[in-house]
């Protein structure tokens, strides 16, 4: 019984040195959970982005309205019938 004590005390003592400053404590672990966090959020706005290039590369292979819009914005075009009227404010 007079060893039994200490050896408990001790696994005690060795188990909460784990849980509070070796590897896997509870600090890293909620510092692993906010970098998950911040890559998780990461992602979806990356993963948003590129479903707005795919929508626009699908609109830009289907539509000439799609081309017209990019030329005029871009690189102001206008088509030969129309007049181009620009307004200074």
């Amino acid at each position: 019984m007079k060893i039994l004590v200490p050896v408990i005390l001790l696994l005690i003592a060795h188990f909460q040195y784990r849980l509070w400053l070796g590897d896997g404590s509870l600090k890293e672990t909620r510092a692993y959970q906010q970098r998950l966090a911040e890559l998780k959020r990461l992602g979806e706005e990356k993963r948003q982005r590129n479903e707005k290039l795919i929508a626009e590369v699908m609109d830009l292979q289907n539509g000439q309205e799609a081309i017209e819009e990019r030329a005029r914005e871009d690189l102001g075009m206008i088509r030969p019938d129309e007049t181009f009227f620009q307004v200074i404010e």
